[in-house]
């Protein structure tokens, strides 16, 4: 797919400009209003919810664990997995009573996420748009990361079905998968919006309302831009590709 792609068009610029840009109105800091209403689309498109730490002064995490490897990052409940939730309800109360909290959306149970590079997933998002590529939810977070929700492929009706995959990650092998990073069954990810160290923040750049694709749609161009912003070539060949969902 490299070699199909060659140099960018002005179209292509303009529109990696967009992206780079585009941070939507209402995920503005202290508009708790705005803040609320994208959990709950979040959770009416089927992402399940649960409290996380937030940013605490000093570049600490409100769990004030001494030296916490994932500041701001994790859930607060050691149950997070049980606890993730779609109902309205309970988001709500969550949100009123923990206003400064984060939330995670738990993998694997309905939607996957596809996590790489940020310049590798731009390369990537151009590609597919232009390509007419039906494209989910898509967040961007400032320390440099694309995330690409799709479809999960964790939950087969058999299960001896599930395979494993090299490209999986979990919360304590994040650091195992410096380019693509596939959250499934077992893991999580940040959900817009929330607060990072440092100002940094995490927000939508294609909303929850776009449909879940199917993740093998994207697996490609994504492997390919991440190939490429490492200085080599993608060898598909070695990936441990799924034979069914």
């Amino acid at each position: 797919m490299s070699a199909e792609w060659g140099g960018r068009t002005g179209r292509q610029g303009k529109l990696s400009q967009w992206l780079r840009g585009r941070r939507p109105k209402e995920e503005t800091a202290g508009d708790e209003g705005g803040r609320e209403a994208l959990l709950l689309a979040a959770a009416e498109a089927g992402l399940p919810l649960a409290p996380a730490a937030h940013p605490a002064p000093g570049y600490r995490c409100s769990c004030d664990r001494i030296g916490c490897p994932t500041p701001a990052r994790h859930p607060v409940s050691f149950a997070w997995q049980t606890q993730s939730t779609t109902d309205r309800a309970q988001i709500e109360r969550w949100a009123r009573h923990q206003p400064q909290a984060n939330f995670i959306t738990a993998t694997g149970m309905v939607h996957d996420v596809l996590d790489v590079p940020l310049p590798a997933g731009q390369e990537a998002l151009e590609r597919l748009l232009a390509s007419g590529v039906e494209v989910g939810p898509v967040a961007e977070s400032d320390d440099g990361r694309l995330l690409f929700f799709t479809l999960t492929r964790g939950t087969p009706e058999d299960e001896d079905e599930w395979w494993p995959c090299e490209l999986d990650c979990h919360p304590e092998t994040a650091d195992e998968h410096p380019g693509l990073r596939w959250h499934c069954r077992g893991s999580y990810v940040l959900v817009p919006p929330a607060t990072l160290p440092g100002d940094q923040a995490v927000h939508w750049v294609r909303g929850p309302e776009n449909p879940l694709p199917d993740p093998l749609t994207l697996l490609e161009y994504l492997t390919d831009a991440c190939a490429r912003h490492a200085g080599q070539e993608p060898d598909h060949a070695s990936t441990a590709w799924p034979l069914r969902r």
